[in-house]
């Protein structure tokens, strides 16, 4: 697999993770801990794209 196609890849997945977390936040009694486990996978993937992009 490619860098690029990698980068592309991780982004497709932020994006969902960005449409889940929205989605999550539109009702009121939504699962904090689920909500928690959303953002912290949708800011891991979002370190690992920035790796990708500064590696040589």
């Amino acid at each position: 697999m490619s860098l690029e196609s990698r980068i592309r890849e991780l982004s497709e997945r932020h994006k969902r993770l960005e449409d889940a977390i929205a989605a999550e936040l539109k009702y009121p009694a939504g699962d904090d801990v689920r909500l928690h486990d959303l953002k912290r996978r949708k800011l891991r993937l979002k370190d690992e794209i920035m790796q990708l992009r500064n590696s040589p």
